[in-house]
């Protein structure tokens, strides 16, 4: 007779398709852009990242080891999945993605690692928005790759460890701060990414309009590099719709005056800002006159999800220097007050 555990880990089972393969929104991260790198070779910056990890996967490779956990943070859009699925193919082993959202219960995180082998990756994207209890069953997932199964109830309950292959677990997060201690001391690699520079964003952006057959010289590479925020993603966006411009507008070649017309049409200025980051100076420059503004505050003002605030916008107006963090708020530097002088029609 099934115990109650395994009955709910059949039932669970059903899940197994969600959260390893995701629902519509998660579907396929690694497969769904054909501009994704697949090898630490066609990744383009992060070179100090890279070469730690070839390091790294080369020693594990050489003591037949699996990969040590590996932990990655930084602004979304940087390439924290591109890495994930390089590291795999750099290993040759299958990796298995799901999000921390996605892993509501305990059992759902048990299906997940029931279904990897000797050497797979599990990767968690989101890994900081893991509830407290499901992250409790990896730590001994992580630390001796096994988990407590209890039998029975009551007085009766007995705990029985049941051991998991030994697998790499790829966590990534926007938020490395709130990862608590115990998770993230279990990480034996941990990489910052940061924003890229402009000269590889332009290299990016060249190899993915090959890949697009998109016809493009280095003048216009390099205006659509300026205004992407030092994010491939971003770039890779913004290249696909001066594509769209230059076939409908132009003569079919990105040059630095069509993605200069596109770029301007679409609201994007020569910082990278759209009009939410042109909305949050203003709240703090004009209407608010410097003074110290809540998170709250800023996003009702801006009509955004406070959230989205502090993941999307916010890392790259501080990087840029055109915001600050107080322990009252957010505050406008002096470079949002000049931006506004410079373009007081905003």
């Amino acid at each position: 007779m099934k115990s109650t555990f395994d009955k709910e880990l059949t039932r669970a089972d059903v899940k197994k398709s969600r959260l390893v393969n995701g629902t519509a929104a998660e579907e396929d991260k690694f497969s769904d852009n054909k501009l994704r790198p697949t090898s630490l070779s066609q990744y383009v910056g992060q070179v100090t990242i890279k070469e730690n990890l070839q390091v790294f996967i080369e020693a594990a490779k050489m003591r037949s080891e699996t990969l040590d956990h590996v932990l990655l943070n930084g602004p979304p859009g940087l390439g924290k999945t591109t890495l994930a699925l390089c590291i795999s193919n750099e290993m040759g082993v299958k990796i298995k993605a799901t999000s921390g959202p996605a892993i509501e219960r305990p059992i759902d995180l048990l299906v997940l690692l029931k279904t990897l082998s000797q050497g797979d990756i599990l990767f968690i994207d989101e890994i900081h928005r893991l509830s407290r209890v499901v992250e409790e069953i990896l730590y001994p997932a992580m630390e001796d790759f096994a988990f407590d199964r209890i039998i029975g109830k009551g007085t009766n309950a007995k705990s029985r460890r049941v051991p998991l292959p030994r697998f790499t677990l790829i966590g990534a997060t926007t938020r490395s701060g709130m990862l608590s201690s115990p998770l993230r001391d279990r990480f034996g690699i941990s990489f910052n990414l940061s924003y890229y520079c402009e000269e590889d964003i332009k290299s990016i952006i060249l190899r993915s309009a090959k890949i697009l057959n998109a016809a493009i010289n280095d003048e216009g590479a390099e205006e659509i590099a300026k205004r992407s925020r030092g994010t491939p993603r971003v770039a890779n966006r913004l290249l696909r719709r001066v594509r769209d411009y230059a076939q409908v507008s132009g003569s079919g070649v990105i040059d630095r005056e069509i993605s200069n017309h596109a770029l301007n049409r679409m609201g994007i200025d020569i910082h990278g800002f759209d009009e939410i980051d042109r909305r949050i100076l203003e709240c703090l420059t004009i209407r608010f006159k410097g003074e110290p503004v809540g998170i709250e505050t800023l996003a009702a003002y801006v009509q955004e999800e406070s959230f989205n605030i502090e993941e999307v916008y916010e890392p790259y107006l501080l990087k840029k220097g055109f915001i600050a963090k107080t322990p009252r708020g957010r505050v406008a530097a002096p470079a949002a007050f000049e931006y506004f002088m410079d373009h007081p029609e905003r």
